[in-house]
């Protein structure tokens, strides 16, 4: 799935693509803005880690990954 992460004042938006649960993907990061936590860790599907400052996020945008169609499509 694809996480967007918009950060404040920042143009660009951080975009992970990791595998799990949505719904515990989800938890956690309620939690983590909600409860007053300082960061929020995520992995994304190749095992790198991002550590983002709570305050920092402005918005969180999380979906399904989708395939990109290259060329023509019958």
């Amino acid at each position: 799935m694809d996480i967007k992460i918009g950060l404040a004042e920042s143009p660009r938006e951080l975009v992970i693509t990791t595998t799990g649960d949505q719904e515990d993907l989800l938890s956690r990061i309620t939690r983590a803005i909600e409860g007053g936590e300082p960061t929020l860790t995520l992995t994304d599907d190749r095992g790198r880690s991002f550590i983002i400052r709570t305050e920092r996020i402005s918005y969180v945008e999380v979906g399904n990954a989708t395939s990109h169609t290259v060329g023509f499509a019958s």
